[in-house]
């Protein structure tokens, strides 16, 4: 089985139950190109060794705050384009895994990191956890298809356009999250899920889970190559950061 790296922990709660703990928490658990391969890798294996249940966390005060731009300035298109059909290549692995997989957030969820709660069949945010999804501020396709199908077109057009932030009770309220538990509950939460986990055996879930999604794979991934591939991504990128901080 993987080893934790110095961005992700990884955990065994039994022999098939796996926790995945984005350790980057002075970075507000940002989404880094090794933290997203790490998080790939585990995935992998969790894969080879037919999981029940994968189980993300985030260290820390928040969840995850999304795309990591900290070396932005370093940065070409090219490598932003990279970066981000990598975490498309990771939310996919997860809204499509063969086994159960359930996040549990707190404090501020952004962006990419929204998308990865959003990707897992299990959603659970603590009260007072936030959560806002800017990616069309900047021309990026990233999980707009996953969160129609979360919370309805109307919904996620409202989500998109507005880039607001809304908080847990929003989130049960329109879908996006489907329980909202303090922290001290989290314990029973990953039991239940675990349970539920190995209601069927393994191949029995991997049908039924690949029977009630509606592969878009392709065409997701095509729409953010678009979008992202449009010239000026990294002028984009900082505009909008710029005008964050003027806000």
């Amino acid at each position: 089985m993987l080893q934790p790296t110095d961005e992700l922990q990884v955990k065994r709660l039994d022999r098939a139950v796996l926790q995945l703990t984005l350790a980057r928490s002075a970075r507000a658990n940002a989404l880094s190109e090794s933290l997203v391969e790490a998080l790939l890798a585990a995935l992998a294996e969790a894969e080879r060794e037919q999981m029940r249940l994968v189980i993300f966390r985030g260290e820390g005060k928040n969840f995850c705050s999304g795309f990591d731009l900290s070396d932005l300035a370093e940065q070409k298109d090219a490598d932003l384009v990279r970066k981000l059909i990598r975490i498309e290549e990771l939310l996919q692995r997860v809204a499509y895994a063969s086994f159960l997989t359930l996040a549990l957030a707190h404090g501020r969820v952004m962006g990419a990191g929204a998308d990865l709660f959003c990707a897992c069949s299990e959603r659970v945010a603590a009260p007072g956890t936030v959560f806002r999804m800017p990616g069309w501020r900047f021309g990026i396709a990233l999980g707009t298809r996953r969160l129609a199908a979360r919370i309805g077109t109307d919904a996620a057009r409202r989500v998109l356009l507005e880039s607001k932030q809304f908080d847990a009770g929003e989130a049960l309220e329109m879908r996006f999250a489907t329980m909202i538990a303090p922290e001290s509950g989290w314990p029973e939460v990953i039991e239940r899920a675990s349970r539920q986990a190995h209601a069927l055996d393994w191949e029995s879930m991997r049908r039924l889970l690949s029977l009630t999604i509606v592969d878009t794979r392709a065409e997701d991934m095509a729409a953010l190559v678009e979008s992202s591939a449009r010239p000026g991504l990294k002028e984009r990128i900082q505009q909008y950061r710029n005008s964050e901080k003027a806000r």
